[in-house]
């Protein structure tokens, strides 16, 4: 029998994602710790996920870049080397053994970076040479500088969709069930659907097929490589972070949905309209209802959202799962303190990105057994 908390709580109600079975529908976002050394996941890791997997429970690593060439930050993971492979494997294999279900998210940042990052300390890449303005990172104190990036020659872009491709193909033979394609915030494949950054006059530049075309061609690439039903997708539409805004993001949006149905795949994982700027919510009359209802298949929603906006956005049919960062980062047990009602561990920003294994890692506290903070 369904406790009385799960019969008012739409989130605590099982849902068939594909050929998955959740228990519940809070879902860990995908979340940048850069606490994997050397790009390479760490043993601390598994102990990290461990935390947050759920029986039934879905769950989205952090981003993981796809080549060399696709990161921006300190110590975030890839999977494009062997040895990046055989580390993702232990983490993975924990997850299973407490009945979760993980996809791995790639990325490619793009213009997001700077040559330290970079292979033999060249420019990064592009759909445009437009530089990137020094950007205040989320400690609100620190200033992230970017170089200058390299528009990419229209002949190197299906090496990069072939990262994506080799990258999802990488996902499943570390284990993972399905992948996420990060086509959001600001980073490689936004760069090419947001008119304010995409200045191309080749292919796939101009017009809303043109610009949505490396996306999609990515999408394809992947579905062809693992299969559709292991593969969402992570947009943005509405956000302008990293400068990548767009002039009619309910048109980009309602686009690339009607051409993600042509494909088949598992979900699409949408960043609320209210999320523009980062991590603080704005009020705004925009929805993401239009995208949600012309979509054929899972619709995630992401952005700002606690229990009760969570269970009244199901309710109302509004997303079938709702991906929490924040909460589900400093509460590792996040859908019992839903269930319960229990209070929920304040997180600290100042710990977010800081390279210490343990400290704002993994030492955020568990509800005691009886249910008490």
């Amino acid at each position: 029998m369904e406790n009385i908390s799960t019969q008012s709580q739409p989130l605590l109600t099982s849902y068939k994602l594909g050929k998955f079975t959740l228990s519940h529908r809070v879902v860990l976002a995908p979340l940048t710790r850069q606490r994997s050394y050397n790009n390479v996941p760490q043993p601390h890791a598994i102990l990290y996920y461990s935390q947050r997997t759920s029986k039934g429970g879905f769950m989205l690593t952090e981003a993981t870049g796809v080549s060399d060439t696709a990161q921006g930050y300190a110590d975030t993971p890839g999977i494009w080397t062997k040895e990046q492979v055989e580390a993702w494997k232990p983490i993975v294999e924990t997850v299973h053994a407490k009945g979760g279900i993980i996809f791995c998210q790639i990325w490619h940042v793009g213009r997001v970076s700077k040559k330290d990052f970079q292979p033999s300390g060249q420019a990064p890449i592009s759909s445009s040479d437009k530089p990137l303005t020094p950007q205040i990172r989320s400690s609100g104190v620190d200033v992230a500088e970017f170089s200058p990036p390299r528009r990419l020659r229209t002949d190197e872009i299906p090496q990069i969709v072939n990262d994506f491709r080799i990258a999802a193909r990488n996902a499943m033979e570390a284990g993972f069930d399905g992948v996420e394609i990060h086509g959001a915030h600001g980073y490689l494949i936004d760069q090419f659907l947001k008119d304010q950054v995409n200045d191309r006059t080749d292919q796939y530049g101009g017009s809303l097929e043109n610009r949505s075309r490396f996306a999609l061609e990515i999408v394809e690439a992947v579905v062809n490589e693992i299969g559709a039903d292991k593969v969402g997708i992570r947009l943005s539409p509405y956000a302008d972070f990293m400068e990548s805004g767009d002039s009619n993001p309910k048109a980009l949006g309602l686009y690339m949905i009607e051409a993600l149905n042509k494909y088949g795949i598992l979900y699409c994982h949408m960043l609320e309209p209210r999320m523009k700027k980062g991590g603080e919510v704005c009020e705004c009359p925009q929805s993401l209802l239009p995208m949600k209802k012309a979509f054929n298949g899972t619709f995630i929603a992401a952005g700002g959202y606690g229990k009760d906006d969570g269970n009244n956005a199901v309710a109302e049919n509004r997303a079938d799962l709702i991906a929490y960062g924040r909460l589900f980062l400093a509460n590792p047990d996040l859908p019992r303190r839903f269930e319960l009602g229990a209070p929920l561990n304040n997180y600290n920003r100042n710990t977010f990105y800081t390279s210490d294994p343990v400290i704002g890692y993994t030492d955020y506290p568990f509800l005691e057994a009886d249910g008490n903070a």
